[in-house]
């Protein structure tokens, strides 16, 4: 079985978890902290807002079950990529939508669903969402993973 990475920052990390961590042909999720210059930092550190990284979750899929492109689907549809640095009542560059590729063909794919979703005219405003190279990933604290299924909950009550 071939598996694959993806990285994504859609706000707050518990309920982008959630979301992709229930989708068929997704083997594991984990989430963490990427796209900053700050080495291993902690939650409270990327809460300060200086280190530069952002919530992420990063998804071991299957690309035979899943695509990249149903990945970059469930991305879209699950927060609103127009609101730079925010999603709903969390604010700060930790929260920016993001999406951070593992080759030239998920930069490729990233690019072109975004170019198409900007085109639908879905959303009024511009999709501000950043396309960046994946660097070193730093898995968050262990009470930070799989935080809502511990709870028993299915989404982030706001």
């Amino acid at each position: 079985m071939q598996k694959e990475k993806a990285t994504f920052g859609a706000g707050c990390f518990w309920g982008v978890e959630e979301t992709f961590r229930k989708l068929d042909g997704v083997m594991s999720t984990a989430v963490g902290y990427a796209g900053g210059t700050t080495e291993n930092p902690t939650y409270e550190d990327v809460c300060t807002d200086h280190t530069g990284h952002a919530e992420v979750v990063q998804v071991e899929f299957d690309p035979a079950q899943i695509s990249y492109r149903q990945l970059l689907d469930v991305f879209w549809a699950n927060h609103d990529p127009t609101t730079r640095n925010r999603q709903g009542p969390d604010v700060g560059t930790q929260y920016r939508s993001v999406i951070f590729y593992h080759s030239p063909q998920q930069k490729t794919e990233a690019e072109d669903s975004r170019n198409a979703l900007e085109k639908s005219g879905k959303f009024k405003r511009p999709i501000v969402t950043q396309i960046e190279p994946a660097g070193k990933f730093y898995p968050a604290e262990d009470y930070h993973q799989r935080y809502l299924q511990k709870r028993g909950m299915s989404h982030c009550a706001v």
